[in-house]
């Protein structure tokens, strides 16, 4: 019973660190196309999309390889998770929306959250080693 609690545990974390990794990618994205003209800042509700990452059922369709060459299927957003384009209260003139100070705080933000994170899987991992070595 606990082998189980502990998975769910570590899958939880794996997958909030996947969308954390996701969401900064699409943060540093919107910062590298800041004065590219017409770019729309996108972005994704990293609690909403959490949710529906976790409460997925784990018996999911996926591909089955049936050859040892087989490659298996990749994309940019195997999250699944919906970006969503931020609208910003003072476009730029040239149609875009990337607000440079409002981007660089939400990817500090997400940095600090992911860090958090993984110190908080790496204490729990380091509480079970202890348990286990007495």
């Amino acid at each position: 019973m606990q082998a189980s609690r502990l998975d769910r545990e570590v899958d939880f974390h794996a997958q909030a660190l996947n969308l954390r990794a996701y969401r900064q990618q699409l943060l540093s994205s919107n910062i590298a196309n800041a004065d590219t003209p017409n770019y729309k800042a996108v972005d994704i509700n990293f609690e909403q999309e959490l949710k529906r990452i976790t409460s997925r059922r784990s018996d999911a369709l996926t591909l089955q390889a049936t050859q040892k060459n087989h490659l298996q299927a990749r994309s940019g957003n195997s999250l699944g998770a919906h970006v969503q384009y931020r609208t910003d209260v003072q476009p730029n003139i040239d149609g875009n929306t990337v607000n440079l100070d409002v981007e660089r705080a939400k990817l500090a933000e997400n940095a600090f959250r992911y860090e958090n994170t993984v110190r908080t899987i790496s204490g729990q991992f380091r509480t079970l080693l202890s348990a286990i070595r007495g």
